[in-house]
């Protein structure tokens, strides 16, 4: 078998480990040194379920997303499939090294969803964003980390706090959906939507198509 070759290396601000980008032929993954694998450009099929039935979900005309985590980009080009071209989306991404991969060696996984003229990279925490509670977004998608338990960020335990959740209210427009990816099931921060004042459907899905782990999703309309 071929083995697998450590590509590039980046550090996660507040000390939040090393990220380790590998490839394996066609394959790429990106570890978190000592804690495993964070993704793999073999399994992505719940971050697309992520983005497609969140834009189902859209009521606005000229929509304006945010994406919170760019990961390997296929949150980010599915959600492109699935709006108009007049919409805008917005990705933030802490690490600035994970947006030269997808600029580069990693752009071809998911098709080059940053040279789509209506997106647009912020550099830095989405929580920037959030904490600016004015309502700027018709749909918040929050694929960051391992859902609502960080791992290589604890400032990612904010967006998922009670003071995270109502900020994303806040950057809402009227009807607008907040969407969130986790690893695994979590009632109590559903609960949370709720106390914030969401609507919330949950989803279970398989990670690649009908096979492997099952994540849970969160739609919450305000």
């Amino acid at each position: 078998m071929t083995p697998w070759q450590l590509l590039d290396t980046a550090t996660v601000p507040g000390n939040g480990g090393e990220l380790q980008l590998y490839q394996r032929g066609t394959e790429f993954s990106i570890k978190l040194a000592g804690r495993g694998e964070l993704m793999s450009s073999r399994v992505h099929g719940s971050e697309e379920v992520l983005a497609e039935q969140t834009c189902v979900r859209l009521t606005a005309e000229h929509p304006r997303l945010l994406i919170g985590g760019l990961g390997m980009g296929f949150t980010l080009a599915a959600a492109l499939r699935h709006v108009g071209e007049q919409a805008r989306i917005t990705v933030a991404e802490l690490v600035p090294a994970v947006v030269s991969w997808n600029r580069g060696v990693l752009g071809g996984c998911a098709g080059y969803p940053l040279q789509d003229p209506r997106v647009s990279v912020h550099d830095g925490d989405v929580a920037q964003l959030l904490k600016r509670e004015e309502p700027a977004y018709d749909a918040i998608v929050l694929d960051v980390d391992n859902g609502p338990e960080g791992l290589t960020h604890r400032n990612n335990n904010w967006l998922y706090s009670m003071d995270g959740l109502n900020a994303a209210y806040a950057a809402l427009r009227p009807a607008g959906i907040l969407a969130v990816w986790s690893a695994g099931a979590a009632p109590e921060f559903m609960q949370r939507l709720q106390k914030v004042g969401f609507d919330v459907d949950e989803m279970r899905v398989r990670a690649h198509g009908k096979k492997g782990a099952r994540h849970t999703l969160w739609f919450a309309r305000r």
